[in-house]
């Protein structure tokens, strides 16, 4: 099984625009209204050398570790991933909570898993998700999983 993907990359400016007024709203010292379903983290541009913050919804938060994986949607192209892999460590934000991190890449199997995972928790938006990042999608878990294992890419902050 194969999955599609149109030209939805890079994003548009009113997509760029959307995901920025988190950063604005994390920075008002309001990310207490996204609770846990949203992460700030700070990454270095690896050509610029510039400072960057950025947020990104949470998919999963580990019950035994309490560690933090988000998801690049737009895969290997997405620069805060492009950049986070040229470091070892960053600092979140997770509400009002602050936190050290190392930085752990997850292979496109673990994100396979994590995608069913996540699908089985927000079926519902799932759909909607994967149609804005412009992945054609048949609905289905295993679907999800392909979608997983051949565009998107996971990160696994892990708490010291």
């Amino acid at each position: 099984m194969t999955t599609k993907k149109q030209g939805n990359y890079p994003p548009n400016r009113f997509l760029l625009r959307l995901y920025r007024i988190h950063v604005f709203l994390y920075n008002w010292g309001l990310g207490w209204l996204f609770g846990k379903r949203f992460v700030l983290f700070l990454h270095i541009g690896r050509k610029s050398g510039k400072h960057y913050q950025t947020v990104v919804e949470v998919v999963e938060i580990e019950k035994d570790t309490g560690n933090v994986i988000v998801v690049a949607g737009y895969g290997i192209r997405t620069q805060w991933y492009q950049n986070l892999q040229h470091l070892q460590t960053t600092n979140i934000q997770l509400g009002r909570q602050k936190f050290p991190v190392s930085i752990e890449m997850l292979s496109p199997e673990a994100g396979a898993d994590i995608m069913a995972r996540y699908f089985q928790r927000y079926s519902k938006i799932t759909g909607m998700l994967f149609s804005i990042l412009g992945y054609e999608w048949d609905g289905s878990e295993k679907g999800a999983r392909q979608i997983a294992m051949d565009h998107l890419r996971f990160v696994r902050f892990v708490l010291y």
